[in-house]
């Protein structure tokens, strides 16, 4: 895997990699393949980082710094109390079947998102909504009960993207909206295939066609970029491979940062973890050092609460859970938990079944042994995010400011806080920047203090790409390959 290309080879992959962008055209490497590519029915982000700004759009959406930017509203007037939201939307936009987007379309979204009925994962970003108006065809009035200083936030997620009536069914396999690219094909296990959308109502982009393909297998993603048989790869799976791609001056290596909380999730319906002793035991028993070594060799920023380090309201929670194998011995001895068997489902990422295998290891230092599944990541939707069979999983939300998922008890780790709930809804209808801060530093403090989860590290985002290509987002403020400003270096 290793071993230098001959000289003909080299030659050939320069060759393809000249056709690619003679054709404006772009290969780009996913680990996870989508469960479905409606945005607004399925947690999975890999659901996002196929359809975001590329497919769907918003009200507003994220830029790559991670700012609120207009997207289908041009933009906005907020009443003096908070509570009434008028947006002017852009103007010739229209579907990708050829209907036009009108206001109808968006009250349409919205009050299909916030439905008893909803199927949308994020269904509390649109909880506060009292009512939405169209004004006109390009007027949208959003009426809230009360206050919410993260409205704007909330309606950039790939989540509240606008939708047509007539395609909304079916958009898990023919996705239809009103951005930059179309979808073109899905052939299943392999690709996703788009292509430029000739009549969108914005900056047209570079890019005439962009393919997705699907390779979880660490050596094979290093096999296809070494070949050129993707230009390139936005989460790189074998980070243990990064100082070759830095020393090759075909690729660029490309390190940021993600809002991916990398955590041991613990199912608190399950009758040894719903004691804060045992919880507060497998957090003493986890090095996060050895994890982050082990399974990114060594990228990866610890955490001790489900908050990205980079955000301004961050505290560093990591020393409520140094490693002390000792302390968690005598924690499971103090629960009568000794001999305790849990078991542990691993999801296909690098993080998860290489993290997983050092976890184990770390936790049957301590008594706890472990029973490994690898499970894939439809099953592990169904069994574990869905159905709430499991024990204990490794999994890295990437979702920006998520916190509030600790506010859900029918969440799949079941946690069950009336004060944490409280510290949710004051934050909610909390305008001030300087007094919500403190509340967000107050909810990171209580579930670290409550052990719910054992916070292991902020996942990195480590990706390869062929030098010549601009525009890829360093960081990712929301699961997402945006390729609006994608384009091949002349």
């Amino acid at each position: 895997m290793t071993r230098p290309l001959g000289l003909a080879a080299a030659a050939l992959i320069a060759l393809g990699a000249t056709a690619t962008q003679a054709q404006n055209a772009i290969s780009l490497g996913m680990v996870l393949e989508p469960p479905g590519l409606d945005p607004t029915a399925g947690a999975a982000a890999a659901i996002r980082e196929v359809t975001y700004a590329n497919i769907f759009e918003g009200l507003t959406r994220f830029g790559p710094d991670g700012a609120v930017l207009p997207a289908l509203a041009r933009s906005w007037e907020i009443s003096a109390d908070g509570t009434v939201y008028t947006f002017r939307l852009a103007e010739g936009v229209s579907f990708h079947d050829g209907t036009p987007m009108t206001a109808a379309d968006v009250v349409f979204s919205l009050d299909r998102a916030r439905a008893e009925d909803s199927t949308n994962a994020q269904k509390q970003l649109f909880a506060g909504i009292a009512s939405v108006e169209a004004v006109d065809d390009a007027t949208v009035r959003v009426t809230l009960e009360q206050p919410d200083g993260a409205f704007l936030f909330n309606m950039a997620w790939g989540d509240a993207v606008i939708l047509s009536p007539a395609s909304a069914e079916t958009n898990a396999t023919n996705p239809i909206g009103t951005g930059p690219f179309r979808f073109v094909r899905w052939a299943q296990g392999d690709r996703i295939e788009l292509e430029r959308n000739p009549d969108y109502w914005g900056a047209p982009v570079a890019l005439e066609r962009a393919t997705f393909r699907f390779i979880s297998d660490p050596s094979a993603a290093f096999a296809a970029m070494m070949a050129g048989d993707v230009d390139a790869f936005p989460n790189f799976p074998a980070p243990e491979t990064l100082t070759q791609f830095e020393a090759d001056p075909r690729f660029s290596v490309i390190v940021g940062s993600t809002e991916g909380e990398t955590i041991i999730a613990m199912n608190h319906r399950t009758e040894a973890l719903s004691d804060i002793r045992v919880r507060q035991a497998i957090a003493h028993a986890v090095n996060r050092q050895d994890i982050i070594d082990g399974a990114m060799f060594g990228h990866g920023t610890p955490i001790g609460t489900h908050f990205a380090p980079h955000h301004p309201f961050y505290v560093d929670l990591t020393d409520l859970s140094p490693h002390d194998p000792d302390a968690a011995r005598a924690l499971l001895a103090e629960a009568g938990a000794e001999g305790l068997s849990l078991r542990l489902a691993l999801p296909p990422p690098t993080y998860a079944r290489r993290g997983g295998e050092i976890v184990a290891a770390q936790l049957r230092a301590v008594g706890i042994e472990t029973q490994i599944s690898n499970v894939e990541w439809a099953q592990w939707l169904e069994q574990v995010f869905r159905g709430h069979d499991f024990d204990l999983t490794i999994i890295s939300h990437t979702e920006p400011m998520d916190i509030g998922i600790y506010g859900r008890p029918d969440y799949y780790f079941g946690y069950d806080s009336a004060e944490f709930q409280a510290l949710m809804a004051e934050i909610t209808a909390t305008a001030d920047p300087e007094a919500r801060a403190d509340l967000y530093r107050q909810a990171q403090r209580h579930i670290a203090e409550d052990y719910v989860n054992a916070y292991l590290f902020q996942l990195p985002k480590t990706g390869v790409a062929d030098a010549r290509i601009e525009g890829l987002w360093e960081n990712a403020p929301v699961p997402a390959n945006d390729l609006t400003a994608v384009r091949w270096a002349d």
